[in-house]
């Protein structure tokens, strides 16, 4: 898939996510805000930050899909991951809201309004969430998409937030009304818990972390007709864009055109064989190989 086609399908996706997620907001907001249900209210709260992701993660593709310029030569894909630590923070400061609406339940507790009609909005988008967390975190993993990824995980953990407001209602009619801050607490550290997986996943791209294995490099670099030796093997980028740097060892009694024809054959066969490598360089080196077979 070109880098074109990739971005038009992430911005599409996350504004299908989008629109499904301000139904669930606006579902459990108000549903919260009739009932006095505070861990309503802040799963509701929790959705809305769901919302505000998906506009983050577009506006962060959108900048991604700009082509590489003088300035930039390496593009803008870095930007995806940018969006993706946004989510992250937003995550924060929604634990933040949360833990203070929780402290001042503590010191003035009132009792939710629960009913049939309560455990039934909430499951309904649970299994909504559900869908949709599974639909873009599949969709992530097939496009290398680390946006896509990390806003599935940030809608995952409204499930668990969900699933835990539910608990708290079963503890609320059994006569513990204090559940309902303790409910809200726990889910905060959920979140908590999601944005620091984002954090590290996103750290992973903005420091180059090595992204496929340098013998699965080196089996397929060996292929090609003319290569002796392969070695400093480097790679970096994102999972939707990959940029791999290699040295290699062809005959010395190539010509130059010849050795270049080795290297441009090696670069082909990588993107052959590995889909989302956005760039490949090959470093050159001369071999004799009557020497080089004899140290073997």
């Amino acid at each position: 898939m070109n880098k074109e086609n990739y971005y038009g399908n992430v911005k599409r996706i996350l504004l299908l996510i989008l629109i499904l997620n301000i139904l669930v907001a606006i579902t459990k907001g108000a549903y919260g805000l009739a009932t006095n249900s505070l861990s309503i209210i802040t799963d509701g709260i929790h959705s809305l930050f769901d919302s505000t992701s998906n506009i983050i993660g577009i506006i962060g593709i959108t900048i991604a899909a700009r082509p590489p310029n003088l300035k930039y030569p390496y593009g803008h894909a870095k930007f995806e991951t940018f969006a993706s630590v946004g989510i992250a923070i937003l995550l924060f400061l929604t634990c933040f809201e949360i833990i203070r609406s929780a402290i001042e339940r503590f010191l003035n507790p009132t009792t939710p309004e629960i009913s049939l009609l309560s455990f039934a909005v909430i499951g309904i988008t649970i299994i909504i969430n559900m869908g949709v967390s599974w639909y873009e975190y599949n969709k992530g993993k097939e496009l290398g998409s680390n946006i896509l990824i990390s806003d599935s995980m940030h809608t995952r953990s409204d499930i668990y937030a969900s699933i835990a407001v539910i608990l708290g209602f079963i503890a609320i009619q059994s006569g513990y009304i204090i559940a309902d801050p303790i409910i809200a607490i726990l889910i905060a550290l959920l979140i908590a818990r999601t944005g620091i997986k984002i954090m590290i996943d996103s750290s992973d791209v903005l420091l180059d972390k090595a992204l496929i294995d340098e013998g699965t490099i080196k089996n397929i670099a060996k292929r090609v007709n003319g290569v002796c030796e392969v070695h400093k093997i480097r790679t970096r980028g994102s999972p939707s864009c990959i940029y791999v740097d290699l040295h290699i060892g062809v005959e010395s009694s190539l010509s130059i055109d010849k050795a270049h024809d080795v290297a441009h054959d090696v670069e082909d066969e990588l993107k052959k064989t590995i889909p989302n490598i956005g760039d490949v360089v090959v470093h050159l080196e001369s071999i004799n190989t009557k020497r080089y077979n004899s140290k073997i």
